[in-house]
């Protein structure tokens, strides 16, 4: 992917792991949200907890896959959660069709561990979020680079396809930190084509974006007319380190409100 120079937003957020993985089974999330689906309110709502282990399919969603599997697995304490895995660029996503969310504006939860992320090639870039619909703009809330100048893979808002061009607004106070498990929010607020994230309940401005305020051309950058989002993982440079990827994502919810990490 195409590395533009960030332009400088406003946000910011800590990055606080919530348990390390053990190496001898898969984990469960350290905190694990109070009932968030069963009690309603949500545009769409994912806890895995009805489904049968193994590969993962449902009636509310779809699956879009190329060099990669959705499994869905029990955690260490019994929770069942998605383990989305992929070999080389490839790509594996849980797919909400047909979402509508009123005024095309929303807000988005999950829980997730990563394994590892990419130390090659340089700026090997990667989602975990996309958001698409009637539009140009391919929008990805959340995903991020890795970063040779620095070293470090770090958290970005991005977007591709549309005039903005392809873009990753990177920030170094965002380091994507692998093997600990986190709650991710964000909101899609369509007033100003402005998407904000929290991590673990703290805001992170320094990633946020808007209409004039991001990483890509100057032009403006405005939403699509939301109709699908897609959570998973997707690399997209050839022959990356690691060869392959994990990720582990609970508690996926929608939401026309902020839905929290309690």
């Amino acid at each position: 992917m195409r590395r533009l120079l960030p332009v400088v937003s406003s946000c910011l957020a800590l990055l606080l792991p919530l348990t390390a993985a053990p190496a001898s089974a898969t984990p469960a999330p350290a905190s694990h949200g109070p009932g968030t689906c069963a009690k309603g309110g949500t545009l769409f709502c994912e806890d895995f907890q009805s489904l049968p282990v193994g590969g993962a399919a449902s009636l509310k969603w779809g699956v879009d896959t190329k060099h990669g599997t959705l499994m869905v697995e029990r955690g260490a304490r019994g929770q069942k959660m998605l383990h989305v895995h992929t070999e080389g660029n490839g790509r594996a996503f849980l797919k909400v069709d047909d979402f509508a969310p009123p005024g095309n504006g929303f807000y988005g939860r999950l829980r997730l561990r990563v394994k590892a992320f990419p130390t090659a090639p340089d700026w090997a870039h990667y989602t975990l979020v996309e958001a698409t619909g009637a539009g140009p703009e391919i929008v990805r809330p959340l995903g991020g680079q890795y970063v040779p100048t620095l070293g470090e893979d770090l958290w970005g808002v991005g977007a591709d396809g549309g005039p903005t061009g392809d873009w990753t607004n990177w920030r170094e106070s965002a380091p994507s930190r692998p093997d600990v498990w986190q709650c991710v929010e964000w909101r899609m607020d369509p007033a100003d084509n402005a998407i904000s994230l929290w991590f673990d309940g703290v805001p992170k401005p320094d990633l946020s974006v808007s209409t004039r305020s991001h990483g890509g051309n100057d032009v403006d950058f405005v939403f699509p007319r939301f109709d699908t989002v897609k959570i998973g993982w997707q690399l997209y440079q050839p022959n990356p380190s690691p060869a392959a990827y994990d990720l582990w994502v609970d508690d996926i919810a929608l939401s026309t409100q902020r839905v929290g990490c309690a």
